[in-house]
């Protein structure tokens, strides 16, 4: 038997900050309290002065395995994860082939079985053709399915409306959607190359997938899941006119339809296409300074639910080309908590909100089996956090297998210190631990 005990720990969950000690007994919580002075055989975990968190449980990457491991791997991508404070991910079904059958479903898990240090779930893709595979998905163990409504690979964009009544009307669980309007999008690209050629520079970028593609995407999907009393979860809000299309009347747990913010959104906006140019190329497009801050709003008045990464790495030599030919999506697990952690100290956001957006609120919106919260009984994926500690992002320090970060010369005043993934020590000063791998997990569907 394993046991731990964290000692003198500042414990963040559930909207307090509490000193306590916690008790760890092999992948699980055992017991938190005051004061735990011996308990048997013990490792004892010395955390005087810093913060303990519940893990990050980030529902939205894209770790490229299957089919595009020259960008990431669920090995790569993961020890970036838990480097991070991310103990669980949710991955995305655009890897090649397709995630569109419970076949190539399954495969993805079994690599991730053998691969990934952070726990894991795999969403179910859609294609305008694969509702019977849809129906059939065991969501007790798959976090949802997924609907591109504006561009992917493949043949997952979903944009019939007559395809997306019948998935709608019928699909019984958490359906998530990434919301442009491709025809919107399709039109102002046109536009640009017809005044500018080949010479399109990313600054347009938010122009081309502008606001207007996202909100007649983003209403369309409320609109179906209203009609049909649907499980929706948009993806990625990257507009202050999104906002206004979610309330924050009701509880997460009784909420039908919910919303994610993503780092890039929160940290970047359109000034800094200047500087950063296709590095901080994602679809949906980063924004005005005013979608910025309104996001940031959203998310501090529980309009917005959950934020996530959108982790989407690709070589740098890809994201340097001309833009029409950079692709889009980057980098960020390894630094999304680290970011939000200085907009805590720039007093932007509480350090209990953060917990609640990036732990609490996650599990009760895709509800997770005993996970998400420091509760006696859940696993122990725990985080210790030093905000105190300063980090400069080098590009030594990079686990990201395609070696670069948009955050990449920045500094940021906090930092992770340790990362438990079911009880197991993942991340220690600085440095990897291998040897322990993450679980699949399990929703209470």
């Amino acid at each position: 038997m394993s046991r731990k005990i964290i000692k003198n720990a500042l414990m963040v969950n559930e909207g307090k900050i509490i000193p306590t000690d916690i008790l760890i007994e092999n992948d699980r919580i055992e017991r938190i309290d005051g004061d735990i002075s011996t308990y048997g055989k013990s490792e004892m975990i010395d955390a005087e002065g810093k913060y303990l968190i519940p893990g990050m449980i980030d529902d939205q990457v894209h770790f490229r395995e299957p089919g595009l491991t020259h960008k990431g791997t669920i090995f790569s991508e993961s020890r970036a994860a838990v480097a991070g404070g991310i103990t669980s991910f949710m991955e995305m079904p655009n890897t090649i082939p397709n995630a569109l059958t419970k076949i190539l479903l399954e495969e993805k898990y079994e690599i991730a079985s053998k691969n990934s240090l952070a726990n894991y779930s795999f969403f179910m893709g859609t294609s305008p053709t694969n509702l019977d595979e849809l129906l059939r998905t065991d969501f007790h163990n798959v976090c949802g399915i997924k609907i591109f409504m504006g561009s992917s690979t493949g043949n997952m964009l979903v944009d019939d409306h007559a395809v997306l009544e019948k998935i709608f009307s019928q699909v019984p669980h958490l359906i998530a959607t990434h919301c442009e309007d491709e025809a919107t999008v399709i039109y102002n690209l046109e536009k640009y190359k017809e005044q500018y050629g080949n010479n399109i520079k990313p600054y347009m970028h938010p122009e081309i997938r502008s606001t207007q593609a996202c909100y007649l995407s983003s209403s369309y999907a409320v609109e179906l899941a209203k009609k049909h009393a649907t499980r929706l979860h948009i993806l990625h809000i990257s507009s202050a006119k999104e906002t206004d299309l979610f309330n924050n009347a009701t509880l997460l747990k009784d909420k039908k339809i919910t919303s994610e913010a993503c780092i890039h959104h929160l940290m970047f906006n359109n000034e800094d296409y200047d500087r950063l140019g296709n590095l901080i190329k994602w679809n949906p497009a980063i924004k005005t300074p005013e979608d910025q801050t309104a996001i940031l709003n959203a998310v501090l008045n529980n309009k917005i639910d959950v934020i996530a990464t959108d982790h989407a790495p690709h070589t740098l030599e890809e994201k340097m080309q001309p833009y029409l030919s950079a692709p889009s999506g980057g980098p960020l697990v390894q630094h999304a908590l680290p970011a939000l952690f200085q907009l805590v100290l720039e007093k932007k956001i509480t350090l209990e909100k953060v917990v609640e957006k990036t732990s609490h609120a996650v599990s009760d919106c895709f509800k997770i089996q005993d996970r998400g919260y420091i509760r006696e009984g859940y696993f122990a994926d725990l985080v210790l956090v030093d905000l105190d500690r300063s980090k400069k992002v080098t590009k030594e320090s990079l686990l990201y297998k395609c070696a670069w970060s948009p955050f990449e010369g920045k500094t940021f005043d906090a930092s992770i210190i340790q990362t438990y993934v079911n009880g197991n020590l993942v991340y220690y000063q600085e440095k990897i631990v291998e040897g322990n791998l993450g679980k699949r997990m399990i929703f209470n569907k």
